[in-house]
């Protein structure tokens, strides 16, 4: 029988072939993604290109018959959901699409439907003229190309972008190669990529996250495929790390004079690298397993906030005494898009600029003033009621990111996700110690952080990217260690590989003795060693 240090060298050997090559893969693709990410639209670049608000005589339709009319069909519309007030995250926003103004009606997962804010009329698709169109009010001075309709490809795999499908591809044969995807449902640009964005992506995100096994039936795989090849990768570097210290003569060395028994070539490095970097190859495969959330580790019972108790209105009885042309006008910043928030009772219009600023007008007043943010009392009054059955054990404004609220740079997968100071961070008393963060400039919830999710912070993001305490801010050395490592890593899943494809060419040709005519074994220790 095979003694237990034998099974624990052989399961290590055989599932190194089956895994180092993926993992080799994901170092070298987690090193470009440190650069460049996977194409996506942020807000920002949403309104830095969107064109001005500018609104016609006759303009607008009311806010509630815009609302009503983008609603799907035997819905009884946003009004019936409480606009932003609602559990269905219903959001109204205005702003121009190509040179007409529309009222885009959100309605959580049920998408968006573009509502004219003239006619009152609801698009119903939008073809690949149009596309040209709103491409060329993104980028003016370009000449824009329709290149094809698709339903997905390789850069538009989100989930996010389904009730957007399918998409209009609009090349803008700009120096930077720049395409655009305009949704045919709404006809907004949802997506725009650079040449530089799309080759480096066939080296990144591509690959790191299994993009071509998305869409058609691998899609039902593919998250499965993550986990388990993670799973493996996570049981590998940790039984690497085993053998590695077993074969590590501490006390005294081999007869080549070394402590390792592996004299040369790719076995003595693949030793040697897996001591020095077992352990962070371990930390990042295992965190990658974490992002995935296997099997639902990271989802708990707790309760959910009731985003009504900040709206305090439904739409159907809110007050509009001030137009979106009044609002434009006293707003004091070029807006580019009014969106409509209902906060403590009323209805708010958020003007947002192109370099992302906001100003809040009291949408029932005739005479409002632009305020930059709502006020800290108000906050802290619905706080109380905001989390079902606890309440508040502390209320606190950050001015600094920290460990839990932080900012990431644009091109990072969670770029999009906008992080603004000051915010407010209230602590309930509910058995998951939860945490929900309110943004003062919007009214709204930025986000809900309970044990399970602190946790997830740190086993995903902290040991995949080294963010915390503001590390990733100290450039160059974050991006110095982090190569470092990662080339570290990559000379041990290398190795692997290189010693995997020798011993299956072995094991295809003829069979081996145990001691080869030079004196070595086939795994490269010394006889006699």
């Amino acid at each position: 029988m095979l003694s237990p240090r034998r099974w624990l060298y052989l399961t290590h050997r055989w599932l190194g072939i089956a895994v180092c090559l993926l993992m080799a893969m994901w170092f070298v693709s987690g090193v470009v993604m440190m650069y460049v990410g996977y194409p996506k639209l942020t807000q920002a670049e949403r309104l830095a290109h969107l064109p001005e608000l500018k609104l016609p005589d006759g303009c607008c339709i009311a806010p509630a018959l815009a609302a009503k009319a983008g609603s799907p069909p035997g819905e009884k519309g946003a009004e019936g959901r409480g606009g932003r007030g609602g559990r269905e995250g219903t959001e109204i926003r205005l702003a121009m699409l190509a040179d007409r103004p529309v009222w885009f009606v959100s309605s959580g997962r049920r998408g968006t439907a573009s509502v004219d804010a003239v006619s009152g009329e609801v698009a119903k698709a939008f073809d690949g003229d149009h596309a040209q169109r709103a491409a060329r009010a993104f980028a003016p001075g370009t000449t824009p190309r329709l290149v094809e309709t698709t339903q997905q490809d390789i850069f538009t795999v989100s989930r996010a972008l389904d009730p957007h499908r399918p998409l209009h591809l609009v090349a803008l044969d700009d120096a930077e190669g720049t395409e655009l995807y305009v949704s045919s449902r709404t006809g907004e640009v949802v997506r725009d990529s650079t040449r530089l964005e799309r080759g480096w992506n066939w080296l990144g995100s591509i690959l790191h996250w299994f993009y071509p096994l998305k869409g058609e039936w691998f899609d039902s795989w593919r998250a499965d495929a993550i986990i388990y090849t993670s799973l493996a990768g996570s049981v590998l570097a940790l039984l690497g790390i085993w053998v590695g210290i077993l074969r590590w003569r501490v006390r005294g060395r081999f007869k080549s004079g070394s402590k390792s028994p592996y004299r040369d070539g790719w076995m003595k490095w693949h030793h040697v690298a897996g001591l020095l970097f077992g352990l962070v190859t371990l930390t990042w495969v295992f965190s990658g397993l974490m992002s995935m959330n296997p099997w639902k580790i990271f989802d708990g019972p707790g309760v959910r906030p009731d985003a009504s108790v900040l709206a305090g209105v439904k739409l159907e009885r809110a007050r509009f005494a001030l137009t979106p042309q009044e609002a434009i006008a006293r707003a004091g910043l070029p807006v580019r898009e009014l969106a409509i928030r209902f906060f403590d009772g009323k209805a708010w219009y958020v003007a947002h600029g192109p370099d992302g600023s906001t100003r809040l007008l009291d949408a029932g007043d005739a005479k409002a003033t632009p305020l930059a943010a709502f006020d800290e009392s108000r906050l802290r009054a619905l706080a109380e009621s905001l989390l079902p059955g606890h309440k508040p054990v502390r209320f606190e404004r950050l001015d600094a990111y920290d460990n839990y609220y932080y900012a990431r740079r644009p091109h990072t997968m969670t770029g999009h996700v906008e992080r603004k100071l000051p915010i407010y961070r209230v602590t309930y008393d509910d058995p998951a110690n939860t945490w929900v963060h309110l943004d003062p400039r919007t009214g709204t919830i930025q986000g809900r952080l309970d044990d399970r999710g602190r946790v997830k912070r740190w086993l995903f993001a902290f040991l995949h990217s080294f963010d915390g305490w503001g590390w990733p801010d100290h450039r160059p050395l974050w991006d110095v260690a982090l190569i470092v490592l990662s080339l570290g890593g990559l000379v041990v899943s290398a190795g692997g590989v290189v010693i995997g494809w020798r011993r299956l060419k072995r094991k295809a040709g003829a069979s081996t003795a145990a001691v080869l005519p030079s004196g070595r074994t086939p795994d490269g220790v010394v006889a006699g060693d």
